[in-house]
């Protein structure tokens, strides 16, 4: 018989038996698949009271807070990072205590809440200790600590902000003085010198942009062959003179004075002092340069011989470059200073006989001359010093050899 045939006879039987009574068939129900929970996220930031993220530490989850903290089975624990962020994965469904940990403290938690994860969420909890259920939750003690620590922050924060706008205002104003804005610049960093005056590099800063404005007009008085010594171009001197002696005097009784910057107040104090037509007082303020930077005192010392003998104050001018020439014996131009110096006090013999005169350098004058051009022999005084010594009848070369700085 065909396998149709026996399903036919098969389907029939079952229809006759139908017909004797009802059969009851038994129907197997198919096994329940329990739903499986779907795992959440928890993310959130860790910030204190003050409102900034906590960059370190932990978050831990657990099922029985009731349990002290020694004996506590968490299921989960997860770091805070650098910014204060954490993010936890893989969370069951259930309820929990999440707590946040110190890591200076791991057996006293900081802060914790409760959270209900249902399952296959991505939930947000934010421990942010200036909310009103944390600081209700601290004792009176902790809280007055608190809002101790809270004002000294805020205190800090603001001194920070302060100095941020300091030092834009200070980038700012060297900006505009390196750009020719020197009148600008003063404008900018006057207001400072009010906000915080104690801070010598203000003063500092507010004495190079008055000085670039009194140097701008010194070339502008030059260029139209106008004087020079004008009492508005003077005041312009004087401002910034000041401006650095309130630095220079601040810095010397600082906790930790900063010398380097005491020899650039001291000379930029000089050159104002000088252009001002105070020779000797600018004298004065290189001597202090060199004082205060040892190392870098040659420049010091070279700069008064400079103002010295623009001065016609020969003598001075002599003294500074061999003090310079001491102190940087390979600088060429503390040389030339000092030959500067003393070639006015060139005397003169004639021999009765032959009726020729011969010149008589002061002493130390040809050997100052002959080093500058050993040291610096296409130096922009070269040409002028050869032809001197030629005709002054005086040799160019001795041998002569800078010692070691």
């Amino acid at each position: 018989m065909s396998i149709a045939g026996r399903f036919r006879n098969s389907l029939s039987a079952v229809l006759i038996a139908g017909l004797a009574g009802p059969v009851l068939l038994a129907v197997t129900q198919p096994a329940r698949v329990m739903a499986q929970s779907v795992p959440s996220t928890v993310s959130g930031i860790v910030k204190d009271p003050g409102g900034n993220p906590l960059g370190k530490g932990e978050v831990k989850f657990t099922t029985n807070a009731s349990v002290p903290v020694k004996e506590r089975k968490y299921q989960y624990t997860f770091p805070v990072g650098a910014d204060g962020t954490y993010h936890a994965t893989g969370i069951a469904a259930g309820e929990y205590t999440v707590f946040y940990f110190r890591p200076e403290n791991p057996d006293k938690s900081a802060d914790y809440q409760t959270l209900k994860v249902k399952g296959g969420e991505d939930l947000k909890l934010d421990f942010d200790m200036s909310r009103p259920e944390y600081l209700k939750s601290l004792s009176p003690e902790d809280r007055a600590a608190l809002e101790a620590a809270i004002k000294k922050n805020a205190a800090v924060v603001a001194e920070n902000a302060k100095v941020a706008n300091i030092n834009n205002t200070l980038k700012q104003a060297h900006e505009d003085e390196k750009n020719g804005k020197g009148d600008q610049a003063v404008a900018e960093l006057t207001p400072l010198t009010v906000a915080k005056p104690d801070e010598p590099i203000i003063w500092g800063a507010l004495g190079d942009a008055q000085l670039a404005v009194a140097d701008a007009a010194y070339n502008a008085a030059r260029a139209a062959k106008t004087s020079v010594a004008d009492p508005a171009i003077q005041q312009k001197y004087a401002d910034a003179a000041a401006s650095y002696q309130k630095a220079i005097d601040l810095d010397t009784k600082a906790t930790k004075p900063n010398t380097a910057n005491e020899f650039v107040y001291y000379l930029n104090l000089g050159q104002s002092l000088s252009r001002e037509g105070k020779p000797d007082d600018a004298g004065a303020a290189y001597e202090s340069a060199a004082k205060a930077n040892p190392a870098a005192a040659g420049k010091a010392y070279y700069n008064e011989a400079a103002v010295y003998l623009n001065a016609n104050k020969n003598a001075e001018a002599a003294t500074a470059a061999d003090k310079s020439i001491a102190a940087d014996p390979k600088f060429a131009e503390s040389y030339f200073i000092k030959a500067s110096a003393l070639v006015p006090n060139t005397t003169s013999v004639t021999d009765p006989k032959t009726n020729t005169t011969k010149f008589v350098l002061p002493p130390g004058c040809l050997e100052a001359y002959q080093a500058y051009l050993e040291l610096d022999p296409n130096g922009k005084h070269s040409a002028d010093v050869k032809a001197l010594l030629t005709s002054l009848q005086q040799p160019e070369k001795n041998g002569f050899k800078a010692g070691k700085k």
